[in-house]
């Protein structure tokens, strides 16, 4: 127990709440897979940072629509 009374488990659980939250509102940003934002984003994109899942993905939403 810390000296002003509160456990520190408490302390764990408000950072693990932070750290979600951050990752909620980060995951947020990212436009939907086949959406014309991400065939935008993917365009702008040098070709040899696809991976092999994003390459499937724009063949398949972004070239044969």
């Amino acid at each position: 127990m810390r000296c002003d009374g509160y456990p520190q488990q408490e302390d764990t659980m408000k950072q693990l709440l932070f750290l979600f939250a951050t990752t909620l509102l980060l995951a947020g940003c990212a436009p939907e897979v086949g959406s014309k934002a991400w065939c935008e984003k993917m365009d702008a994109k040098a070709k040899g940072d696809w991976t092999a899942n994003e390459a499937a993905d724009y063949a398949k939403h972004c070239l044969f629509k």
